[in-house]
């Protein structure tokens, strides 16, 4: 497995992680046992990063984690997250980034991950009420204290990075960013971490499973699978998105890769470390294949051609969601 500096702050892990969120949550049903499996394989096959939040469940993702990495924390990266302002009972309460609340949510996460330190400790949302100068201020006491390693923030604007990035350097910012969702591009964050020296973490690198090509119909998902309320997979949109799928797929079939190891191969290329997340090992063993494929610049080309910006139909988000975007 390739590694890649994230950011300039001393971050080394693999050109791809893993995503864990599923395991636990929003994704249907889940196996703790297959979960469990899933992270021990992911760590054979040299992942370093795993990526969880305290949201997850609430509390039980990082959970699942502290029995994964018991007797070999030292073998993994752990990326979590604040933010998202939840009680001691799992109830969800919104956004909340005051220093005082971050660095409660902390140590419930050592205590819940069964750790002393975070490896990456990442702002889940931007909390409009708070400056972000005040939130990264106090990330920064924790830094300073040895609880938190290195710090980030996920789904934020250019001039909230900037911001942020002044008052403590930023390791990584964490965003969506995959063939289907390319905003990055045009908004300007992406030049501003590369100015900055900040890494990008992509989630959601398959297009949340569309890009896989498993997806053929809305009633493919369970019905506590939340993508059922996600724009992009409902009506036209859908329709519209699964051609560009199709696209992709013949292009990968020319290629001999699977549409899923095509589209991380694509993230790859552009410099971001990717968190395809999954809770089986068959797929991510299909994934972590993906570390092993070129493309040149004829593959780029035609990945273009049929997937440039703005090619997908929908939002990311349903409408309640999409206004912690972009903070």
């Amino acid at each position: 497995m390739e590694h890649r500096a994230l950011g300039d702050q001393g971050l080394t892990v693999s050109v791809q992680g893993l995503g864990c969120m599923g395991m636990s949550a929003f994704y249907g049903a889940t196996d703790e046992t297959e979960s469990l499996a899933t992270i021990d394989r992911a760590l054979e096959l040299g992942v370093t990063l795993l990526d969880t939040a305290e949201s997850y469940g609430p509390f039980v993702n990082e959970q699942l984690l502290a029995k994964a990495l018991a007797g070999r924390r030292d073998r993994a990266a752990v990326a979590t997250k604040t933010g998202v302002e939840i009680t001691d009972e799992g109830r969800v309460m919104g956004l909340n980034g005051r220093p005082e609340y971050v660095r409660r949510a902390l140590e419930r996460s050592l205590r819940h991950l069964g750790t002393d330190h975070v490896d990456l400790y990442y702002l889940h949302r931007i909390d409009p009420g708070v400056p972000i100068e005040e939130t990264v201020g106090g990330l920064a006491e924790l830094v300073a204290e040895g609880k938190v390693r290195h710090i980030g923030v996920c789904e934020a604007s250019e001039r909230t990075i900037r911001r942020a990035h002044a008052v403590h350097p930023l390791t990584a910012v964490q965003t969506e960013y995959s063939l289907f969702e390319r905003g990055i591009e045009q908004d300007g964050v992406r030049d501003a971490l590369r100015e900055l020296g900040i890494g990008l973490v992509a989630y959601s690198p398959l297009g949340r499973g569309f890009l896989s090509g498993a997806i053929t119909s809305p009633d493919d998902f369970a019905e506590d699978d939340w993508r059922r309320t996600d724009p992009r997979f409902q009506g036209e949109n859908f329709d519209r998105n699964l051609h560009v799928v199709r696209e992709v797929r013949r292009i990968a079939s020319d290629k001999g890769v699977t549409p899923s190891q095509l589209a991380l191969a694509w993230v790859l290329h552009q410099g971001a470390v990717a968190i395809p997340g999954t809770k089986r090992r068959r797929y991510l063993e299909e994934n972590v294949a993906a570390t092993e494929v070129t493309l040149t610049a004829e593959d780029i080309a035609a990945i273009e051609a049929v997937a440039p910006q703005g090619a997908v139909s929908g939002d990311r988000y349903p409408p309640e969601y999409m206004g912690t975007l972009n903070g």
